[in-house]
């Protein structure tokens, strides 16, 4: 019963640790691949470049992905506008994503190209040692 409940498409909201985004009007949406080795993330920045995003992971395993900046558009000032969807205000994006314990920190890797910035955060297959730790109970303190 636990397995159809739990089983796709709602396995990820309740088993897999989440993702956390702020939005503010960007296009940066996001893809989480897992391959054997390593986990992928892809996020949609197109105008940033590398020099806009940063890339950091945080306290508990939390990667934050932030963009500032972006492509600015101007016009002149007698210019009248009849539709405003794409926004002309200075862009900006920022996401959080809670990362699983078994990868190794300080060998993740990401790059842009093409309005794209993939990141890879290679898994530790190494297993950790259980944080458990038995307490020996006795009769008196």
């Amino acid at each position: 019963m636990a397995d159809g409940f739990f089983g796709y498409p709602f396995r990820r909201l309740f088993l897999s640790p989440p993702a956390y985004h702020e939005w503010s009007g960007s296009t940066a949406l996001m893809d989480w691949l897992e391959s054997p080795t390593s986990h992928i993330f892809k996020v949609n920045v197109p105008g940033f470049s590398k020099e806009n995003i940063k890339v950091q992971v945080g306290d508990e395993n939390i990667l934050h992905i932030k963009g500032e900046g972006g492509k600015e558009e101007t016009h002149e000032k007698d210019t009248v506008w009849h539709v405003a969807e794409r926004g002309t205000r200075k862009k900006g994006f920022s996401r959080e994503i809670e990362l699983p314990e078994d990868v190794k920190l300080d060998q993740i890797k990401a790059q842009v190209e093409n309005g794209v910035l993939t990141i890879v955060v290679p898994k530790d297959t190494n297993p950790k040692q259980s944080k458990v730790r038995n307490i020996n109970i006795t009769s008196k303190l």
